[in-house]
C-alpha cells in the first residue's frame, strides 16, 4: 500500500494510491456504494464512467447483510463483483445521526434503524468489522461534530478529545498479519475552530496512520481556510480524503486547491434519483415541463452513455412515468459528470492550467467566478 506524489503545485498535488486491488490516480472522486451497491448502477457502468474506487459504510453493512457474511464471500470487492480499490468509512457519522445514540467513554450505544435492536460500536468493533468487510482503505472510528454552528467550542473540544482517544485504540487494534493488506486513515476533526483543527492535525500527524480523513466539513468554500491550515500541518507524503464532499462542484475545486486528494459523496446518485442533473451550465430539473419537447442531450459537452444515446424529452418521460431506466440513466450521467470533472482537475494540475479550468468552469456553471 503506497501513496506517491507525481506533481505538487502549492498545496495542490497529483499522485497515485497503490492498493492490492488497483491504483487510484489522484485527485479522484470515490463513488459511494454505501451498502455494497452504487444506487441504480451496475459495476460495469461504474467502471465505464471512470470510477476508480468505491466507498461503503461500516454501519450499514453491519446491519445488512452482516460483516461475517461479507468475509465469507471473500471481502467487499468480491462480494459486489468490483475489481478496483475499496474504502470503508467507520459509520461514526451515521451512528451519531441516530436519534438515541448515546456516547460513552469506550464507544456509542445506538439502536438499529431497521429493527430497533440495541447495538454497541467501539473502536475495536469498528476495526474488526472493517477487517471482515475487507476494504483496502479504512477510516478510524471518530466522534463527528457539526461544522455549521450546532456545537460550541467546549463541546467540540470534548468531542475532539474522544476522537483522539478512539483513534489511538483504532491504531492499536489495526495491527498484525490480519490487516497486512489494509491501510488505516485517521479522521481529523475540530468543527469550525481553526485552533482545534490544527490540534487534531498535529495529533494525527504524529501517529503512523497511512492517510487522513477530514471530517465534519459540509461546505469546502466556507472551510477553505481550515483545509489549508490542516494541509500545512499534515505530512504531505500521506493521502488526504475529504469525507462526504462532492455535492457542489465548487467544493471539489476548493478541496483540491487546499491539499485534498480524494472525495466521496452520495449526492450525484441521490440527486439523479430526484431528477436533478448536472450540466456545464448548472444543475437542471429534468421533470420541468419545458423539457417535454427538448430533444437535445442533457449536456452537449458530455460524453456519458446517457448523453450519447438519449435526450431531455425522453428522460423527462421516464421520470414522469416512473420508469426505473430513468434512475439508471440519470445516475450514470451525474456520477460521470463528477468523476470526470475531478479527472479534468487532475489533468489541469499536470499541465499548469488549473486556474483557467476553475475560472471557466465556475463562470459557466454558476454564472459567475466564485471564489
Amino acid at each position: 500500500m503506497k501513496f506517491l506524489i507525481e506533481k505538487q503545485v502549492g498545496l495542490m498535488r497529483t499522485g497515485v494510491i497503490k492498493t492490492p486491488h488497483g491504483e487510484i490516480k489522484t485527485p479522484a472522486f470515490v463513488v459511494a456504494g454505501t451498502r455494497a451497491a452504487v444506487k441504480a448502477l451496475t459495476v460495469p457502468e461504474v467502471l465505464a464512467l471512470g470510477g476508480q474506487a468505491i466507498l461503503a459504510n461500516t454501519y450499514h453493512l453491519m446491519l445488512q447483510p452482516g460483516v461475517d457474511l461479507i468475509e465469507k464471500a471473500g471481502g467487499l470487492a468480491q462480494f459486489m463483483g468490483f475489481s478496483g480499490a475499496t474504502f470503508t468509512d467507520s459509520g461514526g457519522f451515521q451512528i451519531m445521526s441516530l436519534p438515541k445514540a448515546k456516547v460513552m467513554k469506550d464507544g456509542v450505544m445506538f439502536r438499529s434503524h431497521i429493527d430497533g435492536r440495541e447495538m454497541l460500536m467501539t473502536p475495536e468493533i469498528s476495526m474488526d468489522a472493517q477487517r471482515k468487510i475487507g476494504a483496502d482503505l479504512h477510516m478510524a472510528f471518530d466522534l463527528p461534530v457539526g461544522y455549521d454552528g450546532e456545537a460550541d467550542f467546549s463541546k467540540t473540544k470534548q468531542a475532539l478529545s474522544t476522537t483522539h482517544a478512539w483513534a489511538t485504540k483504532c491504531l492499536e487494534a489495526h495491527q498484525g498479519e490480519k490487516f497486512a493488506k489494509q491501510a488505516l486513515y485517521g479522521v481529523v476533526q475540530g468543527g469550525k475552530f481553526t485552533e482545534l483543527r490544527k490540534e487534531s492535525a498535529e495529533f494525527f500527524d504524529a501517529l503512523p496512520f497511512f492517510g487522513y480523513g477530514i471530517g465534519s466539513i459540509y461546505n469546502a468554500r466556507e472551510a477553505a481556510e481550515l483545509l489549508g491550515a490542516m494541509s500545512q500541518i499534515l505530512s504531505p507524503e500521506r493521502p488526504r480524503h475529504l469525507l462526504g464532499m462532492g455535492a457542489e462542484p465548487l467544493d471539489l475545486f476548493v478541496g483540491v486547491e487546499n491539499g485534498m486528494d480524494t472525495f466521496d459523496c452520495v449526492a450525484p446518485t441521490r440527486q439523479a434519483r430526484n431528477g436533478a442533473l448536472y450540466t456545464f451550465d448548472g444543475r437542471i430539473n429534468i421533470k420541468n415541463a419545458k423539457y417535454r419537447e427538448d430533444f437535445s442531450p442533457i449536456d452537449e459537452a458530455c460524453d456519458c452513455y446517457c448523453c450519447k444515446n438519449y435526450n431531455k424529452a425522453y428522460m423527462r418521460h421516464l421520470f414522469q412515468t416512473g420508469e426505473l431506466l430513468g434512475l439508471t440513466l440519470a445516475s450514470i450521467h451525474n456520477e460521470h459528470f463528477v468523476v470526470q470533472l475531478v479527472k479534468k482537475i487532475r489533468a489541469s494540475i499536470e499541465n499548469n492550467t488549473f486556474l483557467m479550468l476553475k475560472n471557466s468552469f465556475l463562470k459557466r456553471y454558476y454564472g459567475k467566478i466564485t471564489p
